[in-house]
């Protein structure tokens, strides 16, 4: 199956799953349990060769552990709960009402600025 603006290529299928657990010194209340709603969470991406250069970079960020973090939800409001982290996600395969969808000619690209931001970039890539 294809994304809308990806007709020419296959779909990748990422899947987060994150269980609720106790907070490490790296987060706002050591010690203290997180929750971790909406888990498994889906994303996609365009199976074509920056989509793959795209899905090796979340590689690396995930293992630095900078797609989520623990914080408060800007949607419930709930504090302590696993919570994205600047590193937008396509959640969404087939329409775009709230932004977290395809079509979005720009995705890529953004995607790749704000993971340069956090410090992945493709020399990550070579130095694995």
């Amino acid at each position: 199956m294809s994304l809308p603006g990806h007709e020419d290529c296959g779909t990748i299928l990422i899947v987060y799953n994150i269980p609720h657990g106790i907070q490490g010194p790296e987060h706002p209340n050591p010690g203290k349990p997180f929750t971790a709603r909406g888990f498994p969470r889906q994303c996609y991406l365009p199976d074509n060769a920056q989509g793959r250069k795209v899905l090796e970079l979340l590689k690396v960020a995930w293992k630095r552990r900078l797609i989520f973090t623990v914080g408060t939800s800007s949607t419930t409001g709930e504090t302590d709960t696993v919570v994205w982290n600047e590193i937008h996600h396509k959640t969404e395969m087939d329409r775009n009402v709230t932004g977290h969808g395809y079509p979005d000619p720009n995705y890529l690209q953004n995607v790749l600025a704000e993971l340069a931001a956090q410090g992945v970039t493709e020399d990550c890539l070579e130095q694995q």
